[in-house]
Order: structure tokens, then sequence, then C-alpha cells
């Protein structure tokens, strides 16, 4: 047998729910290895199909969804209109709703387990890999593995949906770094601090909430028609943020910068927001 590796062939961008955090914005880089034969060609998969096969079978499934453990004790899952759609709900021990979502079913990622977690996604993500590589491989084996980040970083949820592609799903997110400079220096206690206000952040376009009967009197609805269809959200007011813009990392990193030198307005700010790993946006305000 031989063994064919493939490291950081693509990163999983996605949101999931957790019970007392929330919708939880993540970003996991994906490392793959191939065991079995060689072939006639003397290779056991060509490095060239393993990114269109492999990479494309992640992509179009977890990535840019929302993944749902469905397993999770208080949360209910109900299919509608011949499968096209799905609801969840989410109620804590004490029977109050944290958390309620409609949307197309493409838009959702299921899981049978109780909790989301790279140890408990990967065998989902393995048994479908298996089944696309030929005969000769034997058994594909991922590496799912988060961006070593030395500073602050957060995790952040949003839908964009004016975005042709699956960004537009209300609820994808990111696991992102925050660099922040004060004056041409770098500045980590103001990187801290943003970073702790936007843990767990969904992060809200003004005009997407919609002034509906609250599920519940502290939860926010948002919602909006795209291109793959109605997308609602109801979430904790309290694990929000709103903008006057859309959530762009380009308008992220300029509200950033905008509140810093509203704040401080002697100073001059540059930063540079993060969408998941080795990405994102620079804005700078401020004299």
């Amino acid at each position: 047998m031989s063994r064919l590796f493939v490291d950081n062939l693509t990163v999983l961008d996605f949101s999931y729910f957790h019970p007392t955090r929330g919708v939880v914005g993540e970003s996991w880089i994906v490392d793959v290895e191939l065991v079995g034969d060689l072939n006639d060609e003397g290779m056991v998969f060509d490095f060239g199909h393993v990114k269109k096969l492999l990479k494309a079978a992640l992509d179009s499934g977890m990535d840019h969804t929302l993944v749902l453990p469905a397993k999770l004790p208080g949360l209910t899952l109900q299919e509608t209109q011949n499968g096209e759609r799905i609801q969840a709900e989410f109620r804590n021990a004490r029977g109050a709703c944290r958390f309620h979502y409609e949307s197309p079913r493409e838009a959702v990622y299921l899981v049978e387990t109780d909790d989301i977690s790279i140890d408990s996604v990967r065998p989902t993500l393995e048994a479908h890999l298996n089944t696309l590589v030929p005969d000769n491989v034997s058994q594909v084996v991922l590496r799912l593995r988060s961006e070593l980040i030395d500073g602050p970083f957060y995790h952040y949820s949003h839908g964009l949906k004016k975005h042709q592609g699956d960004c537009q799903r209300i609820c994808h997110g990111h696991r992102s770094r925050i660099e922040i400079f004060r004056n041409g220096q770098r500045d980590t206690e103001v990187e801290r601090d943003w970073a702790e206000r936007f843990q767990d952040i969904y992060l809200i376009t003004e005009e997407d909430i919609v002034h509906s009967q609250p599920v519940e009197s502290d939860l926010v609805h948002i919602g909006y028609d795209a291109e793959q269809g109605r997308f609602d959200v109801w979430l904790p007011e309290a694990s929000t943020e709103i903008l006057k813009t859309d959530t762009t990392v380009e308008l992220i990193a300029a509200h950033l910068a905008n509140s810093l030198a509203a704040e401080y307005p002697r100073d001059r700010w540059r930063v540079r927001a993060f969408e998941g790993v080795m990405k994102g946006a620079i804005a700078e305000s401020g004299s």
C-alpha cells in the first residue's frame, strides 16, 4: 500500500449550532491522505484529480452551510415542501426557544451527533469521499484543523443576500484573526477588545431585520429573499451586532475602522479583518 497526501486541500467556512454558544462561525483547514495500490501510471491518484474531485465534493457539501447536530437534545428538525426546505428549532431545558431557523434544505448540513467538533464531523466527510475515489484507493483519510493564530481572533456568522454563490446563505461563518494598527503601531489591546466583542457574533445588515411577532421576546428575526430562496433565522439579540451596510469582509473592516476613529478621533487606524484563513480586507480611518 502507498499513501498520497495533499495538505491545505481546501478550507471549510461554515457555521454550526451549539446549545450555549449559539450560532458559531468556524473555519477548518483540510488535509487529505489517500491509501491504496499504485495504478498503471505508478500513482495512487493523480494530484490534479484529487484537487478537482475531493475539493469539489467538500466545497459543495459542508462548506458555507449551517451545520446542525441532529441528535442534540432540544433540537427539532422538520423537512418541508418535498424535502426542498428545512426548519430547525432549539429549546433549552426550561422550554424557551433560543434558536429558530428556516431555509432551503441545501443550506443545512446534518451530522448524526449531539455536538459539532472535528472528531464528530470527520467520519461523515470521510465516508462520503470514500465513495468517490477509484477502486485502487482503499481509504481516504482527512485531517481537519484550525488555523494557528498568534493573537486575537473571533468567530462570526452572517449572510450576504446579494451574493450569487453560497455566501447568500443566512448562517455561514468564519473563524478570523484581527489586526489593528494605531498610528502605524500594532495595538493588541484594542484587538483583544474587538475579538471579545465579536466572540461568537452574528453580524446583521440592518435592512434584513424583520419586524414580526417574535418567537421569544429577546430574539431578533433576520430574513431575506435570495437567489437560492427564502432565508430566516431568529437569534438572541445579545449575540448580534447591527451594521447599516452589508456584512462583506470589506464592509466589516470599514465598520471596525470607522468605529475606532469615532471613539479615538485623534488617531489614525488601519484594520486588517480576516475572512477565515489567509484572506480578508483592509480599511483605514481617522486623522
